[in-house]
């Protein structure tokens, strides 16, 4: 009778333990989510150089072939002392330039021809000293230049205000800049003509290429040291034209350089 009465208890207990939400049977049950694969990262591709413009490449292309230049010369000074020698300091932007040029154009005159102004003659120059104006040639002649900044002395000025004013102009500087002094320094005094690399603002440091600042004369010839990605400190920069009677020019590459279409 007892065992009776135990069964009947257990049989009234069922229906209770089925209203449970969990269960012995609900927790064996329960599938096991698989982890979900990850999508893989996938990084962008580095711009080609397809997608430059033509005036980066028309820069790119100028200094490359200075950094050639500089690296034939293999830290020997080239002859730089007659009119035809391209290790002149401006026949060396120049030669750079032209040997570049044929494959680009300003966008709005595309079937002309660029060239770099000749440097302003010496009595066009006055008050000042040869050296830091290039000839006033027009863009539908050929000039894909404009001037980007300028520095002239002021002697209405103390020597630290114009010190000043020549700093703030040499940190303007940009990649393929065209770069024209009138200078009295450690290396000489007169005209001279470089090609900018560019600012660092971390350092205050000027980047250039050039041939001719440095050089001497052996048997009464001129030659001239070859440099590519020299640095100084834009005060130093401006401590060579920051002279009484001279200044200093940034040329820049007009934004609308484009191919030239054969």
């Amino acid at each position: 009778m007892k065992r009776i009465l135990a069964l009947l208890l257990m049989l009234m207990a069922l229906p209770a333990l089925a209203e449970e939400d969990w269960s012995l049977l609900d927790v064996i049950d329960m599938e096991v989510q698989q982890p979900v694969e990850a999508e893989p990262v996938t990084t962008p591709e580095p711009t080609p150089e397809a997608l430059l413009t033509a005036r980066e490449d028309f820069i790119n292309r100028i200094i490359k072939l200075g950094e050639e230049l500089y690296i034939k010369a293999d830290g020997k000074s080239q002859r730089a002392h007659y009119k035809e020698d391209i290790y002149v300091c401006k026949n060396f932007t120049v030669h750079l330039f032209n040997k570049n040029r044929d494959d680009f154009c300003i966008a709005e005159y595309p079937d002309v021809k660029l060239r770099i102004p000749n440097n302003l003659p010496a009595d066009k120059c006055k008050p000042y000293y040869y050296g830091f104006y290039w000839q006033d040639i027009a863009a539908k002649d050929g000039n894909p230049f404009y001037e980007a900044a300028t520095f002239r002395y002021d002697t209405d000025l103390t020597k630290a205000e114009n010190l000043e004013k020549a700093c703030e102009f040499m940190r303007q500087v940009q990649r393929g800049d065209y770069f024209q002094m009138s200078a009295d320094y450690q290396y000489g005094v007169g005209a001279h003509s470089a090609i900018m690399l560019g600012y660092d603002p971390e350092t205050d440091e000027i980047h250039w290429m050039d041939s001719n600042m440095r050089g001497g004369k052996r048997n009464g010839i001129r030659y001239g040291l070859v440099q590519f990605d020299e640095v100084k400190s834009v005060e130093w920069w401006a401590g060579t034209f920051c002279v009484k009677g001279r200044g200093a020019t940034i040329f820049r590459l007009r934004d609308d350089i484009a191919y030239r279409e054969d």
